[in-house]
């Protein structure tokens, strides 16, 4: 037949009819315009053929004129197929749903590891844990990432300088590097403390060694400021000299500020995407339209999908699109002045540590040109200009 795959969509049956008058039977059916197919002999009294699903009930009427009996021998099509497949609906069902449970239990949490931590900060850590949702139980895709995790805990618990996250299968593994660690003591082999710059003395704390200089003395680079040699001329005993030695130093920065800046910020409006990603496609599942925005900044964070302890090309994805602008901000001379002065001075802090003090600063020189401000500043600061000068043995004598 022409048709068959379209009789296949409404059903087929395969018949076998017996008795004298079978000839006549088919010459019913064909005049009647139902049709046959596939007809064979079995014989001189048997014959099978394949029919429509929707003639079948005529046949019986057709049997009975020609003195033949008729046998349904075999269904086959869509209509047959999903009387079995609702037959074995429970198998299917089970089947499904058992990978599915498998699935889900492969993506939660099931432990959380902390090491390196001491009770006090571990009871810390597993309620900060909880506060941003990672615990067993939760499904992976909803908890930030390892990064997150560990940027979150480190801002939260002062009680920790570093901590490693790692996510291994459905465990959360967590290496702490606690503050109150107790540092290796390092041997320090005999030295002095002497200048590393030149400055006027303003201060002292020294914990060993005799001190050599005295407040408002004035040291050039390599003058002794700590002595490692102490004792009298019978006895000399040489130790590592350790301590800080305060100075008033001096330093000229230039710097230029312009008196129009742009900048790009963040208007506070966003749009989240969320996907699955296959290997070979990407589908949508929230957020759809468009962004709606002519500047913005995407940030993307993607999970993969796991079962039992493999990872499916499977992964779900969250497109964050946040609306951004460009700011540009005007500054008078005054303005642009202070702002050049706080450059210099992060600048300097950079360059010799938070812990200096900026005792005094002078501008030298100013001028505006070229749509920006350029200053030189004279800085006075304080710092700590002892460094350690190792003591040859053989010089003590």
């Amino acid at each position: 037949m022409k048709n068959q795959w379209l009789e296949f969509y409404k059903g087929i049956v395969k018949v076998r009819t017996s008795g004298r008058g079978i000839e006549r039977f088919i010459n019913m059916l064909t005049r009647d315009g139902i049709s046959v197919w596939n007809v064979k002999s079995h014989g001189t009294q048997v014959l099978t053929f394949e029919m429509k699903l929707e003639d079948a009930k005529k046949l019986r009427i057709y049997a009975r004129k020609s003195e033949c009996k008729i046998e349904f021998i075999k269904r086959k099509g869509l209509p047959f197929m999903q009387k079995r497949m609702l037959k074995n609906s429970g198998f299917l069902i089970g089947a499904i749903g058992f990978i599915l449970v498998i699935f889900v239990l492969s993506n939660m949490v099931w432990g959380i590891e902390i090491k390196g931590a001491n009770p006090a900060t571990e009871y810390k850590m597993m309620k900060q844990l909880k506060e941003i949702g990672v615990k067993k139980g939760k499904l992976q895709f909803f908890i930030d990432t390892p990064e997150g995790i560990q940027r979150h805990l480190t801002n939260s618990i002062e009680e920790i300088t570093w901590v490693g996250v790692e996510l291994k299968g459905t465990t959360y593994h967590l290496q702490v590097v606690e503050k109150n660690e107790p540092e290796k003591p390092e041997y320090v082999s005999p030295q002095n403390l002497v200048a590393k710059k030149k400055g006027t003395i303003v201060g002292m704390f020294v914990e060993e060694g005799l001190p050599v200089v005295k407040i408002n003395d004035f040291v050039k680079p390599g003058d002794l400021l700590v002595s490692g040699e102490m004792g009298n001329d019978v006895k000399v005993e040489t130790v590592a000299a350790k301590g800080e030695v305060f100075a008033e130093t001096w330093y000229k920065s230039d710097v230029s500020y312009p008196l129009k800046k742009t900048s790009q910020v963040y208007t506070g409006n966003e749009k989240i995407k969320h996907s699955l990603n296959f290997d070979l496609f990407r589908l949508p599942i929230w957020g759809f339209g468009k962004i709606g925005f002519e500047q913005y900044e995407v940030e993307e964070n993607e999970k993969k999908f796991k079962f039992l302890k493999w990872e499916l090309p499977i992964s779900y994805v969250e497109k964050t699109y946040r609306e951004s602008e460009q700011m540009t901000k005007v500054y008078d001379h005054k303005e642009a002045i202070e702002e050049a002065k706080k450059l210099a001075r992060n600048k300097i802090k950079n360059d010799l540590g938070e812990n200096v003090e900026i005792k005094g600063e002078n501008v030298l020189h100013q001028a505006v040109d070229n749509g920006k401000v350029t200053l030189s500043i004279h800085f006075q600061i304080i710092e700590n200009i002892a460094e350690g000068q190792p003591i040859i043995q053989g010089d003590t004598e």
